[in-house]
């Protein structure tokens, strides 16, 4: 049951998330038919169209054709996550429409519209899933596999077995036009589309080999072996394409969570910073308590917001991602809340900053109008401007929400909020002089910081801590893979160039300011923003970053 319109009160509440733009407005489409448009991406007005109004009518041959089944005789709760993308061979909106069936049997289907505002035309199915030699005639499978093709990888969901759901597009440099997709068990997938009809493009073939591509759903791009993994979504910001992958389920105990790894092309192979692959080549324990993968948000709780349960997040995942005219890159995600029921979710949206290592980092406030890195916005940042009391989060990947009130009424010592898996901030007090200290569970711990450039990193002082820092492990671990680990040895050039080190104000890149902080002989690779708070909407300097394959927040409290 929906606690909420699709867009009510400025907000937006709609699952799995998927915006892009058209003219001056911006659009998100998600889950169940809720969709909703936006001047600012603030403000948010629901959507209509004949989706929500004639769904039943339009989708009533796809829908009896395939996905229906006695177990799932109505469509009404099975249209999930939508992407839309413009198509400029065909001159229209594609939008590519999970319509999900029991045991798996699902597809995805191809609609266009000549604008977003507008209605849609359905055209077709695109893949499917679910699939066994009693109904595989009516797929597309033998076009693609031929008649009588060997169907058993198929039916183990630690083989190949997926739920053909979560499309996400793109084009990439060439401009060929790619559907990743897939859910959980037999891992997330990637095929070639023809541009001039939006459809599979039949003339591409795919060899299948274990853990790497398959014939009928092409590359593999993560996941696998029955472990978690969902809601695939690429992004090309700069000289990477960047990967983002919910792992856990979605309901408010599940772990449900952001990873994000990157590649130099489009189809891989996806690391994350220590060298891992976002393709799973064995089943994991709870992968959404791994270290694969950089998590991008945790459940957090600070001074400047949240700071009542009701607007604490939990469960964030299923996320799209764009960037604006103005370079601007944002992620937009679906959230529950810690303080709120089941059915009480809320679409959140975040600006992505560029580190200076070449990683993509959300910032510590959700977007309230004020973008980081604007050049109209871009204000000198200088040491002293820095120097104060701030309070760091660290997005710990073994953390989740898991309300675990009993362990802490169980447990003398052990907070309600950590045993719930809320992580809490640490103080930190920040010196002009390149120094700072945090209070830890352990006592007061002294680091370093350094402004930095795209190319050097200022931390000559540090001399030789960082032989530890997670970048150099990803260095080893992917000496087999000679495109990747170039790209991530750049870092390691960083490293290298202390002895070169410039002045210790903060650099700017395109005009975002950044900064290296370095604690327990880890560098993380920041940037520094003046960004609004969530609990008074007053201006804090803010630091977001990566290092040691984990995510790191800090705003300043004076």
């Amino acid at each position: 049951m929906e606690e909420h319109a699709a867009a009510e009160g400025g907000r937006a509440y709609i699952h799995d998330p998927a915006i892009t733009k058209e003219g001056e407005r911006y659009y998100i489409f998600g889950t169940h038919r809720r969709f909703a448009s936006s001047s600012d991406l603030v403000h948010w007005e629901p959507l209509e169209n004949n989706i929500t109004r004639d769904y039943e009518a339009m989708f009533a041959k796809l829908w009896q054709a395939w996905p229906k089944q006695e177990s799932n005789p109505s469509i009404a709760g099975n249209m999930w996550a939508p992407d839309v993308i413009w198509n400029p061979v065909m001159g229209k909106w594609c939008m590519y429409m999970s319509v999900n069936g029991d045991q798996y049997r699902s597809l995805i289907a191809l609609l266009t519209a000549d604008h977003l505002d507008g209605d849609w035309e359905l055209v077709g199915p695109v893949i499917y899933s679910g699939f066994e030699p009693t109904n595989v005639e009516r797929t597309d499978v033998p076009r693609v596999l031929g008649a009588g093709a060997d169907l058993q990888r198929y039916q183990s969901l630690s083989d190949t077995r997926i739920n053909a759901i979560d499309a996400g597009l793109e084009f990439d440099e060439r401009g060929q036009l790619w559907m990743n997709f897939g859910s959980w068990f037999g891992g997330c997938w990637m095929i070639r589309l023809d541009p001039a009809t939006g459809l599979r493009d039949y003339k591409q073939s795919y060899e299948s080999v274990p853990d790497v591509s398959d014939a009928y759903y092409g590359i593999k791009l993560a996941g696998g072996y029955w472990n978690s993994g969902e809601g695939t979504y690429l992004l090309h910001y700069g000289d990477w394409w960047y990967l983002f992958l919910s792992y856990g389920w979605l309901g408010r105990t599940g772990g449900y969570q952001i990873r994000i790894f990157r590649s130099r092309s489009i189809t891989g192979p996806y690391l994350d910073q220590d060298g891992n692959p976002a393709v799973s080549t064995a089943k994991m324990e709870a992968n959404w308590a791994s270290a694969t993968g950089i998590r991008l948000l945790s459940t957090y709780r600070w001074a400047a917001g949240p700071r009542e349960a009701a607007g604490v997040e939990i469960s964030q995942g299923h996320n799209s991602a764009f960037i604006d005219e103005d370079g601007s890159a944002f992620i937009v995600y679906h959230t529950r809340f810690a303080g709120l029921g089941e059915d009480d979710y809320r679409t959140e949206i975040r600006q992505l900053l560029p580190t200076a290592d070449g990683w993509l980092t959300a910032a510590p406030f959700t977007y309230q109008g004020v973008r980081a890195g604007v050049e109209s916005d871009a204000v000198r940042i200088r040491e002293s401007d820095i120097a104060g009391d701030w309070e760091i989060v660290v997005h710990r990947p073994e953390t989740f929400f898991d309300d675990g009130r009993d362990e802490a009424k169980n447990q003398p010592g052990v907070g309600l909020e950590a045993a719930q898996g809320i992580n809490q901030a640490l103080k930190a007090q920040v010196g002009s002089n390149g120094r700072f200290v945090i209070e830890t569970e352990q006592g007061s711990e002294e680091g370093l910081w350094r402004g930095e450039s795209e190319s050097t990193v200022n931390e000559s002082e540090v001399k030789e801590s960082t032989e530890g820092n997670a970048e150099s492990k990803a260095a080893g671990n992917t000496e087999n893979k000679a495109e990747d680990s170039k790209a991530e040895s750049s870092a390691e050039g960083s490293k290298r160039a202390d002895s070169e080190s410039t002045e210790g104000s903060p650099r700017t890149q395109g005009n975002m300011a950044q900064i290296c902080i370095n604690f327990r002989g880890i560098s993380y690779h920041t940037c520094l923003a003046s960004l609004p708070d969530e609990a008074s909407a007053q201006p804090h300097l803010t630091l977001s970053g990566i290092g040691n394959n984990q995510s790191l927040w800090a705003a300043k409290l004076s």
